[in-house]
Order: structure tokens, then sequence, then C-alpha cells
């Protein structure tokens, strides 16, 4: 694709040539990184166009000419629809992770820009898992299509360098058992996936009260925070990542060699990308799965249709001997980590970019100094005046001076009370009011029946409380 596209030096008018889809975020970043390194020595130019960011730098940087665009589907559109971005000369244009670009929900997106770009053009589909259907499907928008394998194994395999461990384990003894396996002997760096986004920060914020230095990406976080786990998973600042699915797309890291399903995949394809971060380019490496009992009979599908041998895995706790034998454990491992290994600088040493995020804030962005800062400030000055509430204290109807002292407070009361006759004219009117008003029945403990035939005799009769109450 690199050698089909024209740079500035050769006669290219900033047009961009060659269009690279894929599914998240962070892939898309990645295959930008990519191929800005592979086109650097002829001049090419390449953008990533992703959401959670600002528009104007990547405007800018449309306007100011590019040769390949690598984008997300929905930032791709709004500036397609907005004319900032120019599909009419697009000669290449590439699906990463294929079978997820046409599931269901990406189908629509990519008609619509399959209809911007110039029918006569060279579409290439990746991906490690190609379904019959969506082979079916691509095959409506391209001619004669060649289907080309990168490798001998059958479609959905594992490859034979990644060493997989299943265990049947409880919810709660989770993180227990994952803290061990974190402390492996020779252990690089990890991934730890899971199903929500709940439970990967749950996951994260734990690892990190037992002294490992974990990150969390998933969708609840903005994108400054997740770039920034990504960078400090990269430089060896954060050493176990933890993550849902976003991440088992096509992610590159150097150096992972355990990956652990925290919570067993939705399927097959789920599970053969999660393990696929480890044990890549011929490395070797650990895919360590936690099945709770609940998902037993999921795991087993997934057992069947990639052939595995963990028909029945077994049942296995943090204290279980074959977890330290399997996983090169020491013997002598807790669920937290020793002082002595907490060597890692940890996601803090990482520096959070600015990216203008259009979304959420990030989680965690409002912690810090520059927060109790900006409280400070706000405080000091800028910050509205104080709100003075006048309050009126009356008693008996007349209104009291709370700047006077108590006696004189129950003075006013009582003259209020007593001289009411003597009072003027305003004083007559409102005792006439209260007169006038229907009298309060307090509630006896006889029920209804005895204050209804009470009412019925009238107010004097009965006994002397229901009087006096009713007066």
């Amino acid at each position: 694709m690199l050698q089909r596209v024209v740079p500035p030096a050769e006669g290219g008018d900033g047009v961009p040539q060659a269009l690279v889809v894929v599914p998240t975020r962070e892939l898309c970043v990645q295959v930008a990184r990519d191929l800005a390194t592979a086109g650097k020595k002829r001049g090419v130019r390449v953008q990533a166009i992703y959401g959670g960011r600002a528009f104007e730098p990547q405007v800018s940087a449309l306007q100011a000419g590019v040769e390949v665009v690598v984008g997300t589907p929905g930032r791709l559109l709004d500036l397609a629809e907005q004319g900032h971005l120019v599909l009419g000369k697009v000669g290449v244009l590439v699906l990463d992770e294929a079978d997820e670009m046409l599931d269901l929900g990406f189908l629509p997106d990519i008609e619509r820009i399959l209809g911007m770009v110039p029918a006569k053009r060279q579409t290439m589909l990746f991906s490690a898992t190609m379904p019959g259907p969506i082979v079916t499907l691509s095959r409506s928008f391209m001619t004669q299509p060649t289907h080309i394998r990168a490798h001998g194994n059958d479609e959905g395999s594992t490859v034979p360098q990644t060493t997989q461990f299943v265990y049947r384990a409880h919810n709660l003894d989770k993180p227990e058992l994952l803290s061990r396996v974190l402390q492996a002997r020779g252990r690089g760096l990890a991934m730890v996936f899971c199903r929500t986004k709940r439970t990967a920060q749950k996951v994260a914020d734990e690892l990190v009260d037992r002294g490992f230095a974990a990150a969390a990406v998933h969708g609840d976080l903005g994108q400054g925070a997740r770039e920034q786990a990504l960078r400090a998973f990269r430089s060896g600042k954060v050493d176990v990542l933890v993550a849902t699915d976003v991440a088992a797309r096509g992610i590159d890291v150097t150096g992972v060699s355990h990956v652990v399903n925290y919570q067993c995949p939705e399927d097959e394809k789920t599970y053969v990308h999660r393990i696929g971060r480890t044990g890549r380019a011929g490395r070797e490496g650990v895919a360590v799965t936690l099945v709770d009992w609940d998902d037993i009979p999921r795991w087993q599908l997934i057992n069947k249709a990639l052939d595995l041998p963990f028909v029945d895995p077994p049942e296995t706790y943090s204290t279980s001997p074959w977890v330290y034998t399997d996983l090169d454990v020491p013997e002598g491992a807790t669920g937290r980590l020793p002082r002595a290994q907490r060597t890692r600088e940890g996601l803090d040493a990482e520096v959070l970019e600015d990216l203008g995020e259009t979304g959420k804030k990030t989680k965690g962005a409002g912690r810090g100094p520059a927060r109790e800062s900006s409280r400070d400030s706000s405080r000091e000055g800028g910050d509205r005046p104080a709100r003075s509430r006048s309050r009126r204290r009356t008693r008996g109807g007349e209104s009291v001076d709370v700047t006077a002292g108590p006696d004189t407070a129950a003075d006013a009361g009582t003259d209020a009370g007593t001289d009411a006759g003597t009072a003027g004219p305003a004083a007559d009117g409102a005792g006439q009011a209260g007169e006038d008003a229907p009298r309060r029945r307090r509630r006896r403990r006889g029920g209804s029946r005895r204050g209804s035939g009470r009412s019925a005799q009238g107010g004097d009769s009965g006994d002397g409380g229901d009087s006096e109450s009713a007066a």
C-alpha cells in the first residue's frame, strides 16, 4: 500500500490515496504509528482519525495534506460528511479486523464508507479469524477476491507457542489466585481480560492495592486515560494491563509473556484474539483462563469449537498446589506483592495528555493537586458571594425581635397571647380568623370509631382529655 501512494516529493497533491478502517481507537493509534514509521523514508504522511479527542487538530492535518488516513468508522463519517475528508481519490481500502468491521454493529457504517470511495480500487481485509458468513458477505463488494492464509493452522486455532491452562475458579477467590499467577518466575508483561468495564476497573484497583503496577483500559475511561495506560504499559512503567475486549483486537505489545482471562470469553473468536496477545512472532507465552461455575457451559462450547483438551477444568483455588507447579510460582507467594519486588514506576509516572476530549471527563482527572488548587482558587476569588438569608421569627402571630433577649421575647409572646383583646383591631381580626378555622382533632388510641362517636356528640362530651384537646 505504501508503495502505491505518491508522497509530496514525487508530485502528490495531499488528497488521501489510501484508507485504513479499524474497529477501535487503540488499534487506530498503533496502525498509524507503524505506517508512519514504514513510510518515513519516502515522506508518506499518515494521519490517525478517531473519536474521543478534538476535531480541530485532525481537520488541520487533513487540510495540510496526507496520503494515508487511518481511522474508526464514526469519526471518518463525521469528517467526510462535513467536507473535511475527501475520499474521491482513494485507491487502496483496508479493513483491519474485518470480521469485527463487517459485523452487525459496523456494517451500516462500512457500507456508507464504501459508497464514498471510488468503485475502482484495491480492497484488502485482514483478520486472525474469518468465519464463512463474513467471507460470503465480503464478496458482495469485492471483485474476484483471493483468500490468503498466513499460516497453515486451521481457522480459529491457537498458536502452538502459547501454553494454555484452564482452571475452574470461584469468583470470590479469583483476586487471590490472580495475585499468585502474576508472581510467576520469569514473567514479563501481563494482560488481564475481563468481560465488563466495571470488573476491569475493580480488578485494576485491587491489584494496585496489592502492590502491583497495574492500569485499566476500558470504554468508561476517557481517551487520554486509555492512551496513558497503553503508553505506560509499552514503556514498562506498568507491567499489568487490565482491559476489556477493546484491547484484544490487534494490539501488539512486545514482551507480553502472560495473558489471563479473568472472566470466560464470549466465544471462541474472542478467546483466540485474547490469548493472541502473547506468543507473537515465534515467542513463547502462557495463557491462563479462570472459568466460574456459571460459565462452564460456555467454556465447553469454546473448547469444542477449538478442539482443546480442557473439557472439564479442575476445581482450583489460590492454595491449590498445581498452581505453583504449573506456572512456576514461588511456594511462599501470597496475595500481595513483596515490597522488594515493587520496582515499577506505576501509572502516575506517565504523563496524561490533554487531547481536548469531546466526551466525558477522564476517570481520575479530578484527583490530585490540580483539582485542589483550582478549588482553592475558586474560593479565593472569582466565585459568587456567600448568600445571606434573612429570617423572621414570629410568636403568636406577631414578629419577635431576634436581637432581644430571651426575657423580652417571652414577654412579647405572652403579651400577644393574653392581651389579644386589648391589642387593637389587628388582634381581634387574628382571633376571629383562628375561631373560624376548622379545629384539628387529635388521634386517640381507640381508633376511628371511637373518635367519630365523640365528634358526633360534640366537643364538650366525653372525657376531659378529648374536650381539652378539641378546645
